[in-house]
Order: C-alpha cells, then sequence, then structure tokens
C-alpha cells in the first residue's frame, strides 16, 4: 500500500471519529423548541374574516366586536406571560352585512377594529360595495394598513393599496402579503371600479416574494387573503383560491395564508384534502399544502384563529392551533323537552368599553329598522351554503317582487345578492336591508326569444355554490349543464317563441357585467332593490311561503346535482 493512499486512509478516520464526536455533544441540532431553548423564538398569530358589518352582538349575544376584544386581550396576555408575541390579522370583507353598519359606512368596524388593535387587514371584494371615496375614508380611519399586492390603478403600473408589511414579532422578521381574489373585477359593483385593475394573485406573490428575498426583508412570508379556500383546490365558478396560490409557488417560499372569502372554517382531516365534520368547540386542523399553512375563521367574528408558531433552525413549526368560539351558543333539551341555549366553552364578558363605545351606533336608526311591515308563516331561506345551490322559495320572492314592481314577463336575482334568510314571525325594515344590503337598482331589459335563450344558456349554467348561481321566475325550461344551453318551453305562461320579445328584471350589478353575467343594455328603473322588497312585503302583509316554493320550473340536466350545474 503506497504512503499517499494510507495517509489518507488515516484521515479519513481521523475525520469520522471528529464527526462522530461533535454529532454526539457539540453540534447536535436540536429538534424540538425545548432543545433549541434561547434560540427557539415563539410567536401567536390571531385571525378573522369576513367581518360583515358583525360589529354587534346578535339577537342570542353571539360573538360581537366586544366579546371579540375581551377575548384578543386574554390571549395576548397569556402569550405575553409564556414568552412570546403576537400578530392579529384580518382576511376582509370588513363591509356588507348589517344595516346599522350598512347606513354608517362600516365605521363602527373600523373603529372597533382599532380598538381590539387589528396589525394588518386583506382587502375584500365587499370593500368595493361603495364608492372609492367611502373605501377611502375606511382606509383613513384604520389604525393599520389594508394590504392588496394585486390591486392597481388603472395605469396597471401604480398599487391601490401597499402589497406588504414586514412586522418584527419576538424577534423574527414576518412579511404579510396581502391578496384579493380577482372575482372582484365581477363580485365588486362595477360603478365604483371601472378605474382599478386586478390581476392574477399568483403572479403577484411571487414577484413580491421575489422582492422581498432580494432585499432580506423577512425571515418567514405570511399571506393575508381574501380569495377562498376550496377543498383540494376544486374552485367551480370561483376564482382560484388559497390552495391553487400555495400549489403554484415554489415549497417552502410561503409559509402561510391566513384567508377569508369562502367563508368557512378551514379543518381538515388530518393527512388528507378533504374537510372534517367541524363544529363549535372541536379540534380543528387547518389545511397544509406544498408547505403552506392555510387557516380560515368561518365568518362574522364566530371565531378567533389561534395559531401558536414556534421557530428555529430556519424552521417553522405550528405547535398548536385552535378555533375559538366567541360566545357562541347551542341548543340543549332536558328530560321534560324544554329547549334552552349555554354557551359553547367559557362565556366571554365583553369588553365594557368597547361595548360603550360601539352602543352609540348600534342605537342610531335602531325605530325605523325595527318596523314590522309583513308577517311570514315559514322560514324563508336564503343561508349562503342553500341559496347559491339551489331555488328557494326568499329567492324567488325577490324576484318575483321585482317583475312584479315593473310587470316584466321573467326575472333573474343572483344568489350572491341575497344575505340572509328570515325566520318565520314577524317581518322588519332591518330584515330587508339585512337579506338586500347592496343598494343595487332594478332593471329593465328587453329581448328577442332567441336573445334571452342564448342570455339563459350562460346565466342558468353558474355552477352551484357560486354568488351568480341564479333564482328566476316566470321561465319554464331545461338547462343541460354540459353544452352550457337551455330549451325553454314558457315565459310568463305563454308558449315560447324565438321571434317574440320579452321584458325581464336583473339586478343593475348583473347587468353591468357583475358576477360575469353577460352585459345588457338596460333600462335603469330607479327602484332600489331593498326598497322593491320593502314595499312588495309591506303590499302583501302576509306572506304564504309555499308561494314561493320552487315548483319544478327549471330542470337541470347532464349534471351531478338535480339542483343546479355541478360538474365538478
Amino acid at each position: 500500500m503506497s504512503k499517499m493512499l494510507m495517509k489518507g486512509l488515516l484521515a479519513s478516520a481521523v475525520l469520522a471519529a471528529l464527526v462522530g464526536c461533535n454529532s454526539d455533544n457539540d453540534v447536535k441540532v436540536p429538534t424540538t423548541c425545548a432543545e433549541a431553548g434561547s434560540e427557539c423564538k415563539i410567536f401567536t398569530v390571531l385571525h378573522t374574516n369576513d367581518n360583515h358589518g358583525r360589529f354587534w352582538e346578535n339577537k342570542d349575544g353571539e360573538y360581537g366586536m366586544a366579546a371579540r376584544k375581551a377575548l384578543i386581550d386574554q390571549i395576548r396576555a397569556q402569550v405575553s406571560a409564556n414568552g412570546g408575541e403576537s400578530i392579529l390579522l384580518s382576511g376582509g370583507d370588513i363591509n356588507t352585512g348589517v344595516p346599522e353598519s350598512d347606513l354608517q359606512d362600516a365605521i363602527p368596524d373600523f373603529i372597533g377594529m382599532n380598538e381590539i388593535r387589528y396589525d394588518a387587514m386583506a382587502v375584500g371584494n365587499h370593500e368595493f360595495d361603495n364608492p372609492l371615496a367611502v373605501l377611502d375614508s375606511q382606509r383613513s380611519i384604520a389604525n393599520f394598513p389594508m394590504l392588496a399586492a394585486n390591486i392597481y390603478h388603472a395605469d396597471g403600473t401604480t398599487r391601490y393599496f401597499e402589497p406588504y408589511k414586514v412586522f418584527d414579532i419576538n424577534g423574527v422578521r414576518i412579511a404579510v402579503i396581502g391578496l384579493t381574489t380577482e372575482d372582484t373585477a365581477k363580485l365588486g359593483n362595477p360603478e365604483f371600479i371601472s378605474d382599478i385593475v386586478f390581476t392574477d394573485p399568483k403572479t403577484e406573490v411571487a414577484k413580491v416574494i421575489a422582492e422581498i428575498k432580494a432585499n432580506n426583508e423577512a425571515d418567514l412570508i405570511f399571506a393575508t387573503t381574501h380569495m377562498g379556500h376550496y377543498e383540494d383546490g376544486k374552485h367551480g365558478s370561483n376564482a382560484p383560491g388559497d390552495v391553487e396560490l400555495a400549489r403554484a409557488l415554489n415549497e417552502g417560499d410561503l409559509h402561510a395564508v391566513i384567508g377569508g372569502h369562502s367563508q368557512n372554517p378551514v379543518c381538515m382531516e388530518p393527512g388528507t384534502n378533504e374537510y372534517a365534520d367541524f363544529k363549535p368547540g372541536d379540534d380543528c386542523a387547518p389545511d397544509m399544502q406544498n408547505g403552506t399553512y392555510i387557516m380560515q375563521a368561518h365568518e362574522w367574528g364566530k371565531y378567533v384563529g389561534r395559531a401558536d408558531f414556534e421557530y428555529f433552525n430556519g424552521k417553522l413549526n405550528l405547535a398548536s392551533y385552535k378555533l375559538i368560539p366567541v360566545n357562541l351558543k347551542k341548543t340543549v333539551e332536558d328530560t321534560a323537552g324544554n329547549k334552552t341555549k349555554v354557551y359553547i366553552g367559557e362565556e366571554i364578558v365583553p369588553d365594557a368599553d368597547l361595548k360603550q363605545l360601539l352602543s352609540y351606533y348600534q342605537e342610531r336608526g335602531q325605530g325605523q329598522l325595527s318596523e314590522v311591515i309583513a308577517e311570514t308563516d315559514a322560514r324563508l331561506e336564503g343561508d349562503r351554503s342553500i341559496v347559491r345551490g339551489e331555488q328557494t322559495n326568499l329567492g324567488r320572492l325577490i324576484a318575483e317582487a321585482q317583475r312584479t314592481k315593473v310587470n316584466a314577463d321573467f326575472s333573474v336575482m343572483n344568489s350572491g345578492g341575497v344575505r340572509a334568510s328570515i325566520d318565520a314571525g314577524d317581518i322588519s325594515y332591518r330584515d330587508v336591508l339585512t337579506v338586500q344590503p347592496f343598494g343595487n337598482m332594478v332593471t329593465l331589459n328587453t329581448l328577442t326569444g332567441a336573445e334571452v335563450a342564448d342570455y339563459l344558456s350562460t346565466v342558468a349554467t353558474f355552477q352551484r355554490g357560486s354568488g351568480a348561481y341564479a333564482q328566476i321566475t316566470g321561465v319554464k325550461m331545461s338547462v343541460d349543464c354540459a353544452a352550457n344551453t337551455v330549451d325553454i318551453s314558457e315565459i310568463n305562461g305563454k308558449t315560447f317563441a324565438a321571434d317574440s320579445s320579452y321584458t325581464f328584471t336583473v339586478p343593475s350589478y348583473n347587468a353591468a357585467g357583475g358576477d360575469g353575467y353577460p352585459k345588457l343594455e338596460s333600462v335603469q328603473t330607479g327602484y332600489v332593490d331593498a326598497e322593491v322588497l320593502y314595499t312588495y312585503l309591506k303590499g302583501k302583509g302576509m306572506i304564504v311561503a309555499a308561494d314561493y316554493a320552487p315548483v319544478g320550473d327549471i330542470i337541470y340536466t347532464n349534471s351531478n346535482s338535480v339542483l343546479g350545474c355541478e360538474l365538478n
């Protein structure tokens, strides 16, 4: 054996011995936060989304910003006592939902967010339900940044909002990028967004991440988004959401998404892409896609999401995650059949100062909103999870009210414009404004039969689950969901003819192209949707819900559901 080879073997043996010695002692890589000691940084992300005007608690004392503040203050104190720090994010849609907020341009909601001390929010599509002057005013009120990397002025080069902000949380630099659904281009009121451009969030987030990395601005990169979470990325007629965003990036580029828009608790069956059967108070496992945690806390401040993170060795670990109910209740029944509502978890005593501050806004205009205008013998169904997937009595009632107002042949009403149900019993003006908060005008349109068939071939085939799903009265037809065609047999009780002329109503929002509807050259009737519904209900006095139940006028074929088009 040569001397050179012998020397090489000896050197290798010595190196192996040294490596073995070091791996057992000084340079062992810690695998837990406890092993990392002071090198492990702990921090907590708190989050809510889709506030939709719910600054005040509901009639059962559930949620409300005062209770939300009390809970968040309590969590912050716990985190601080354990040596951590926290950040509070919102997934957007502060606007639109209840009259007390809508009539005051969500001022009480933004004041409440200031008092709770939010750190940042994503810009939601409902932030564009009002003129830009209102949005700009809200931005001036907010003591925190509204973030949106993919919203530009009409020039396409200047962003309307800050794209991201970097926070130092317990010694960890966290960049938070804001992103808004592309669907805002069709969901936002066309009157108010003509000077705004919405670009692809996937493209923008990649650009911003590259910028943050090039400038070495952050240790971790998060996104607060208003894009929606769809199981396994199956988004149907909606624009791609958080799952598709995470999958489009290189693994490790985006560490977490704090989302909104789809208004669901993102709680997954562990190890799958399927939703768990989550109930308030249950354990919740957030989604994980391509190395990115994805979270969403349902809606209205019903929950505060709490994500406790550990950061060491350049790695992020989710130590625990919870959706904490904010004074949510469940109904229990005793042996005698008596039903009562009890808290799920511990009762949260609302923050007294914030409740007093917000009570001023809650009390304004209560007399007018409480006016009883009619009565219904049964529930009128407008819940988001139902009305966006089938014809309902409330959706058809609204369409019928608009058709009756202008004596049209038929009526089309987008389900995204139906924002709540009305329970059996008295109907108040507040109920009307809660169901229809947008202030759209009713438009009158005239088309030939052939043009109506083309129009409905688009409108009637929007997939279930989308706000575009159409509630339609006055038309008997078969809808072929695979071919995107309709076969009309009757309109307004008369045999359909392609060469006849027909009139119909559609909200101004949709007539202008909102929700992806075909644009129409409409007659603006001057009638506001909520006022039309108010007048119709008041004129009827008594509503028999069965009179507006679906009657089989619309048959859906080549679909996975008989209730509407569902192709995946």
